[in-house]
């Protein structure tokens, strides 16, 4: 009788292994990792626009409702990204990053932990939406092809929340070169 456990033990062990390995090759569905099937190119401008404002002139003159057109650098804290959405912080261009003091080694340059007095009125929130206003759910780093410490032009309209934190509902993106 023993001599079946080990063989049949061993069949099982491969059909359940086959199975979820053709499980895995099946076409995700909706809402698990449809987000790989955004073209990130309609969010992109492909010439840099003028007129742009730093971060910090943007925060004390837009008002809610506002188109604004404004640059900075990605960064503004260890992880600048919004799970599950093209969403990050920006910086404005005055502020060092730390990997642009002579001689820092800090691990992570983009939180600006050299700057940290200055982020509260140097930072702007960045929402990518659709064309109905809806934010993009995606990761901003692969829909628009961008890492910490890079800079964009960000057109779109200014949100204010009651503390008088900018968000900008993005309709176009320019990573600089």
């Amino acid at each position: 009788m023993r001599s079946f456990a080990l063989p049949l033990f061993c069949l099982g062990f491969a059909v359940a292994v086959g199975c979820s390995t053709e499980n895995s090759a099946q076409p995700k569905v909706s809402g698990q990792g449809a987000e790989a099937a955004i073209d990130g190119a309609k969010f992109l401008i492909s010439e840099e626009p003028s007129g742009a404002q730093a971060v910090i002139a943007t925060r004390q003159s837009a008002v809610d409702g506002d188109e604004v057109l404004l640059v900075g650098r990605i960064g503004g804290a260890e992880n600048p990204w919004v799970k599950g959405r093209a969403a990050f912080t920006i910086v404005d261009d005055s502020l060092q990053a730390c990997s642009d003091i002579p001689g820092d080694q800090c691990e992570s340059p983009w939180d600006y932990c050299c700057e940290t007095d200055k982020l509260p009125t140097s930072t702007a929130l960045v929402k990518v939406v659709d064309e109905q206003g809806n934010p993009v759910q995606a990761d901003a780093r692969e829909l628009l092809h961008v890492t910490e410490l890079s800079r964009v032009v960000v057109k779109g309209k200014a949100q204010r929340d009651d503390a008088g934190n900018l968000t900008v509902l993005a309709t176009g993106i320019y990573v600089t070169k």
